[in-house]
């Protein structure tokens, strides 16, 4: 049920941006206990102006691979979160070459009554899901 949203800067391959999403669907998987069929991803591809993202005085640099993150999702434990971020470092490295200093990710949490899949339904509410 988590939703992703990927923002990065145009000049990505198709097949880049799978491998991207792929691997941070993996580690989501993986650090937040979700079904492999709980996939909701949305790519936002933008020019480099359009992205303006220092490093909040940490002395690294950002490169033209950055991508930024958000995602929403129910509420999850510290460790769950830290999990998920250690994770998608590490395989966002190994898998795409994205170094952990250009990777950025915020989680905002909400609750079951905040989710409708379709039909006009909250699902987590009337017992679908």
């Amino acid at each position: 049920m988590p939703l992703l949203r990927f923002d990065i800067i145009k000049g990505r391959t198709s097949k880049e941006v799978k491998k991207l999403v792929d691997t941070a669907h993996e580690a989501m998987v993986e650090a937040f206990d979700v079904p492999a069929s709980d996939r909701y991803q949305v790519v936002h591809q933008h020019e480099p102006y359009e992205m303006i993202i220092e490093d909040t005085g940490l002395g690294f640099s950002r490169t033209d691979q950055f991508v930024l993150l958000s995602i929403v999702s129910k509420e999850r434990t510290s460790e769950q979160k830290q999990r998920l971020y250690s994770l998608t470092a590490e395989r966002l490295a190994a898998n795409c070459g994205i170094a952990s200093t250009d990777l950025m990710i915020s989680i905002t949490e909400n609750t079951d009554a905040d989710w409708s899949f379709g039909l006009g339904e909250a699902q987590f509410l009337n017992g679908k899901l």
